[in-house]
């Protein structure tokens, strides 16, 4: 008889005895590395950036909820960082933690992905585990993970075993952890969906099993694009609210006060982050090779892409009616990461919203506590740091735009000395002259 290779890499796991190898080391990879690190495993990180190796390995994280505590600890572990990706080989189990955005089309990007089971395929050997965690369209794994790491012959279910687990972190959450959020997880095979188990089982309290790796694909989707949706009827409602003179907070917390069938969602200058602005599009990508056209979804995405445009319209009519042209106009946006309490900047409505102004002449300034220089990115380039909050910064501009909400902020300092503050969170429940709801 040939090797068991499922009942051995199942006892490798079970005893912590496996070498835990992921790729990406980034706002999903670190918590990942670390909760593996912390329960008993020799965790092997890889990464293309040279600089975040470097600064991993001595024990810094650029994260700023990730403490360099945590990070130094996993390294007295025996956690390290790597972007030799012939090391692949080390790893009992292979988990792909990488981006994965549209493109300027907006169809799905699998660039990442791809390059980097590229970069593992010739290394692979019988007795592993490749796990996927980017989010992504039904059918990835089979079409795209599956074909490149079995190039070299190894037999997926036998040799080498394949998993789909979407990553559910949520950063800046104090409510839950790695290990708290209940686990997807989805198989090729049987056997490989009891590998998947024996391998996320230890490190999450609650795993999930589905019965494919599309199931588990899809999963990812519909909680994001329910998000989506809903956030993007509600940022439908603010308009309409607005044009009638109604408070859409007052509304949704009223709303909020049925113990059923109603859950708050609330507006915004637009969606963030990696998952939310991105997901729906994987969907209608994939749903149009079988010949469905999802209307409800992308009209979402049309509504939630127009906030950013629609905030600076409400900037651009106050300052009319203080005869003021956005022309030269000094403008301070309050909050640049995509969501309270982080620094996290991926699809930020804050740097949409700079932008246009940016094409309109306005004289751009930020303060954010959690980005202090404004970072380097893929699509958006500016050359500015945070400015200190004070009466007298806050009296030099002509506007403040609150497009993130950070705890941090002193907004009774902002409403005393800020001429006009356009509000696009709704921290401003009264009305004052001088704050107009966006």
């Amino acid at each position: 008889m040939g090797t068991n290779y499922h009942s051995q890499l199942i006892e490798r796991l079970d005893s912590r005895d496996a070498v835990i190898g992921i790729v990406g080391m980034g706002y999903v990879g670190q918590p990942l590395a670390l909760r593996y690190s912390q329960i008993g495993y020799k965790v092997l990180g890889f990464d293309v950036e040279v600089k975040k190796v470097a600064q991993l390995n001595s024990g810094h994280s650029s994260i700023e909820h990730i403490d360099d505590e945590h990070i130094l600890a996993a390294v007295a572990k025996g956690f390290s960082v790597t972007d030799d990706f012939s090391r692949a080989g080390e790893a009992d189990a292979i988990i792909l933690c990488v981006p994965t955005p549209l493109n300027k089309y907006r169809e799905p990007d699998l660039s990442f992905v791809v390059n980097s089971c590229e970069r593992i395929a010739p290394y692979l050997r019988p007795g592993q585990v490749v796990s996927l965690e980017s989010t992504t369209y039904p059918g990835t794994t089979e079409e795209e993970i599956i074909p490149r790491i079995t190039s070299g012959g190894l037999k997926v279910g036998q040799d080498i075993f394949t998993v789909y687990s979407p990553e559910r972190e949520d950063p800046g959450n104090a409510d839950f952890s790695t290990n708290t959020i209940p686990k997807v997880v989805g198989g090729h095979t049987p056997a490989c969906l009891e590998v998947g188990c024996a391998l996320y089982g230890p490190a999450i309290d609650r795993i999930v099993p589905v019965s494919s790796t599309k199931a588990a694909e899809m999963t990812k989707l519909l909680e994001n694009i329910h998000r989506a949706v809903n956030i993007g009827l509600v940022n439908e409602m603010k308009i309409v609210a607005d044009r009638m003179g109604i408070d859409i907070f007052e509304v949704i917390d009223a709303a909020a006060t049925k113990p059923f069938g109603f859950t708050p969602y609330y507006p915004g200058p637009g969606l963030g982050g990696h998952c939310i602005p991105i997901d729906p599009f994987y969907l209608t990508w994939k749903a149009r090779e079988y010949g469905v056209h999802t209307r409800f979804i992308e009209l979402s995405g049309e509504i939630n892409q127009a906030m950013p445009e629609y905030v600076v319209g409400k900037l651009s009519s106050a300052l009319n009616d203080r005869s003021k042209a956005m022309k030269g106009a000094k403008i301070l946006v309050l909050g640049i990461a995509y969501k309270k309490n982080v620094d996290d900047m991926r699809e930020s409505p804050s740097v949409e919203i700079m932008e246009i102004l940016r094409d309109q002449g306005a004289i751009l300034s930020y303060a954010d506590p959690h980005v202090p220089v404004f970072p380097e990115m893929r699509e958006h380039k500016f050359d500015l740091s945070s400015i200190a909050m004070s009466p007298e910064n806050l009296a030099e501009f002509d506007a403040v735009v609150l497009a993130t909400d950070h705890a941090k902020f002193d907004y009774e300092m902002i409403r005393k000395h800020a001429a006009l503050i356009i509000d696009s969170r709704g921290v401003y429940r009264d009305t004052a002259p001088h704050i107009i709801k966006a």
